[in-house]
């Protein structure tokens, strides 16, 4: 009988390469909240992909980012101490790049330091052409061994069983961390309060999203007045500024409805079965350097 492989690979890369999109593909289900906007992860993510030979444990990290509050510099860390103690690294960078930005540098310099097994990952190479590809890969094959190096786009899978070959190869044998039928361990209020957060970030102006914290207040399993099985779901969007209040909720309570309408309709695929959201907005202004709050997104080193 053919051995088994597992081990735990961290995802790292700057704000907004593609980690979470990258995450959500290979798992086949939506655990990372995605949006187009910098800083969209928060805190380290774990993804488990289940294969006949191995058991992959990704670690979704927040972007690398220069920390500016209490929660950035929480982010940062996280980022970096979720390569510790893993097997393989993923690092992700964009096909677009012309040179080894600062971020990116750091990103290298931590791996340099860390002399673990990594796998670069170019992201985006759909916006490139091949001649372009070709100098990225040597510029950066010159800073670092890598074990393989995978062009892709995360937003397509035809590159996804490429990559995981590639890691499942560069894996040591090991045991079964977690039940086959496991693909995350986020728990159902996580996942309800990054779903919510994520439609915020998806339609509010730039200046909003940012200052932008949800909270599950409720959630409880009922029956409608049909005898169906129905999750009621109560949540507070918090945000910095009273004007950004205003936003959030918009005319007549257009914006905070829309929200709502989208959340809930993700939240129901995942949970499979009818969900009854309430979603309220509150000030907390900043809750980014507020202990209580912050420490929700460490990690346990």
């Amino acid at each position: 009988m053919e051995k088994f492989k597992s081990g735990f690979v961290c995802i790292l890369g700057r704000t907004n390469v593609g980690k979470s999109t990258l995450l959500n593909s290979l798992i086949g289900e939506k655990i990372a909240i995605m949006a187009n906007k910098p800083q969209t992860t928060r805190t380290q993510i774990k993804g488990i992909v289940n294969r006949e030979k191995s058991q992959i444990v990704f670690l979704d990290t927040p972007g690398i980012h220069k920390p500016k509050t209490k929660l950035n510099n929480i982010m940062v860390k996280t980022a970096f101490d979720s390569a510790k103690d893993v097997d393989i690294i993923l690092f992700i960078i964009e096909a677009t790049s012309k040179e080894i930005g600062r971020g990116d540098s750091l990103i290298l310099e931590k791996i340099k330091e860390s002399r673990k097994k990594t796998i670069l990952v170019i992201n985006k190479i759909d916006l490139v052409k091949k001649e372009a590809l070709l100098e990225l890969i040597e510029m950066y094959s010159k800073e670092y061994n890598f074990e393989a190096v995978v062009p892709m786009s995360a937003i397509n899978t035809d590159k996804n069983e490429v990559l995981l070959q590639e890691i499942e190869k560069a894996l040591d044998y090991g045991p079964k961390y977690y039940d086959s039928e496991t693909y995350t361990d986020q728990t159902i209020k996580i996942i309800v309060e990054e779903i919510i957060r994520e439609k915020a970030l998806k339609l509010l102006d730039d200046e909003v999203p940012h200052g932008v914290y949800v909270e599950v207040q409720k959630l409880k399993k009922g029956k409608t007045m049909e005898n169906e099985p129905i999750f009621n779901i109560e949540a507070t969007i918090y945000c910095e500024r009273e004007s950004h209040k205003g936003i959030i909720i918009g005319k007549k309570g257009s914006k905070l409805k829309q929200i709502g309408i989208y959340a809930r309709e993700d939240i129901e695929k995942i949970l499979g079965e009818k969900v009854n959201l309430q979603t309220w907005v509150k000030v907390r202004k900043d809750w980014k350097d507020e202990e209580s709050i912050v420490k929700k997104f460490k990690i346990d080193n």
